[in-house]
């Protein structure tokens, strides 16, 4: 059964800036559903979109059998929300955070002083309850913030970008906590990344995000399969330059329409290759390459990761994307602080 429901959700900021582009997706309850897309995407602004904190330009969107635009107080009372800073009070102790948290939602105070407890021992912070939160780590405070979220027992928790900025350790362990909320506790996990490995370690199904659009939507291992085959990746010059355009130019030329070849895509100084066979196509490519008078300098073999499922459709990475403006929530937020 679906627990969220969109169909042409669109949000269009003043300028004419469409972050989000008229798009349709379902979660079903239980699973894991991930937004994999770069910066500027869309993802947090979708996010805001479902879970009441913006409105809809247009479009509609259902979640926990309530529409978004008509009846946002009963889509609050069955979410949890971890935004992408953490919002918790460092002159609080954790457990004072999250008592507060449980007066916001009304609890009376013994089911506040019940879920407190067993929060804090899902999230292994028991120890540390009573600690000041200016005390904590960053790893420590990104987990209370999501304790924060869990108080009141939600259906459905909203993650955006939930380990970001965290070492490979205590992201690690924020992804064994996502996995035992749905084991547990019967959850529903809609979470935001740009981070591959984070959507194919923890993501039942997974849609890719640019430009406001969803571009691809499937489980990992369908998007992976949808690259079909392996990635020979060929670089044929040294320097990114004019006359390495003009070389990865007459490096797909050459090995378009090629049995060994399901298709190419060039990047900035690359070109990855899709084969049936990896290991096969090899000495085809270099034979080929070698008889049109086309050096290469370094060649790879790799198995599809998410990073060429986004380059199969966009034409470049994700990676490369980092950089590139961010989100309309955040530039507020850059506002905000020069503000202050």
């Amino acid at each position: 059964m679906s627990i969220i429901e969109t169909r042409q959700l669109t949000k269009v900021f003043p300028g004419n800036i469409r972050a989000v582009d008229g798009i349709d997706f379902t979660v079903e309850e239980g699973e894991i559903f991930a937004f994999l897309g770069p910066n500027g995407a869309g993802k947090t602004t979708t996010i805001k979109m479902l879970n009441t904190l913006l409105p809809l330009t247009s479009g509609t969107a259902m979640v926990a059998g309530f529409d978004v635009a008509k009846h946002p107080a009963e889509v609050r009372k069955r979410i949890g929300y971890t935004a992408q800073d953490v919002g918790v009070d460092e002159y609080a102790t954790g457990k004072e955070n999250l008592t507060l948290y449980g007066h916001f939602y009304r609890l009376d105070s013994k089911t506040i002083k019940q879920r407190v407890k067993e929060i804090f021992e899902l999230v292994d912070l028991t120890d540390s309850a009573n600690r000041m939160v200016s005390t904590y780590s960053g790893g420590m405070r990104k987990r209370l913030d999501l304790a924060m979220g869990l108080i009141h027992q939600p259906q459905l928790i909203f993650m955006d970008e939930p380990t970001t900025g965290l070492d490979p350790q205590t992201r690690t362990h924020i992804w064994e906590y996502i996995r035992q909320l749905v084991r547990d506790k019967g959850m529903t996990i809609f979470l935001t990344t740009h981070y591959m490995e984070e959507a194919d370690r923890l993501a039942d199904r997974i849609a890719i995000i640019d430009l406001g659009k969803i571009i691809a939507m499937g489980t990992p291992d369908e998007l992976k399969k949808s690259i079909g085959g392996d990635v020979v990746t060929l670089s044929p010059c040294a320097e990114k330059d004019a006359e390495c355009k003009e070389f990865i130019k007459r490096t797909e030329t050459a090995l378009s329409g090629k049995p060994f070849v399901v298709g190419t895509k060039a990047t900035d100084g690359e070109l990855a290759v899709y084969v049936p066979d990896g290991e096969a196509a090899i000495p085809s490519i270099m034979r080929l390459l070698a008889s049109e008078g086309i050096e290469v300098k370094t060649i790879s073999l790799a198995r599809p990761s998410l990073d060429d499922v986004f380059l199969k459709y966009t034409g470049r990475t994700i990676r490369a994307q980092e950089g590139t403006p961010t989100t309309w929530a955040e530039i507020q937020r850059k506002r905000s602080r020069r503000q202050k």
